[in-house]
């Protein structure tokens, strides 16, 4: 098949360096394109990421955050990445006619900073994406991700669903995880130390 060396050469370091061996080859990617303000959001390129099937968010590792209508679910990993995934469903019935197709979905990002919210880049995503992977999101930083989806006329858009979240930062993380762990520690060497001096007190000691 011809189709990975064409999409390598679309968008060089996009594609998967471990593919899947198990994957179904018909099964289609996502074609995306990252864009910005002004002469980069001109620039921007088509890419193109396999789907991310079957991920499921667990409560050890992942933080699942859910948009007011559903539709939209960040999943905040313990790696500081956002895997975003979404359904139809949720945006209502399908359009009744075949000529209101859909084109493919927005998605716009923004975050807080002290003063005022700054926007991130703006993602425009195909008609078969239903993910969207933030590889790399700041700690401690409040985002705000609104998904709409685009239909061909005359059906209008769809409101847009958003989701807001935060990612833990790393170093919080560790400064848990080992605070944990000493405290586990102390605890357990607090129950010894009780149970010596019971034993001490009921079997050594003269009445």
């Amino acid at each position: 098949s011809l189709l990975p060396p064409l999409l390598a050469l679309l968008c060089l370091g996009v594609a998967d360096p471990n593919p899947d061996p198990d994957r179904d080859p018909d099964e289609p990617w996502c074609p995306y394109k990252v864009g910005g303000d002004g002469a980069a959001a001109a620039g921007a390129r088509l890419c193109f990421r396999p789907p991310a099937r079957g991920f499921q968010c667990s409560a050890r590792g992942c933080r699942a955050h859910r948009s007011a209508g559903g539709a939209l679910v960040a999943n905040v990993l313990r790696n500081g990445s956002v895997l975003l995934q979404w359904g139809l469903r949720h945006w209502g019935p399908p359009p009744p006619r075949p000529s209101a197709a859909l084109r493919g979905f927005v998605l716009n990002c923004s975050w807080d900073g002290t003063y005022t919210r700054f926007p991130c880049d703006s993602v425009e995503l195909g008609a078969a994406c239903r993910d969207y992977l933030l590889a790399e999101a700041h700690g401690s930083v409040r985002y705000r991700l609104c998904l709409q989806p685009r239909y061909a006329p005359p059906r209008p858009a769809p409101p847009a669903q958003c989701v807001e979240f935060r990612v833990e930062p790393a170093a919080m993380r560790d400064i848990v995880v080992a605070m944990t762990a000493v405290g586990g520690s102390i605890c357990v060497m607090l129950v010894f130390i009780c149970l010596l001096v019971a034993y001490i007190t009921e079997n050594l000691m003269s009445p």
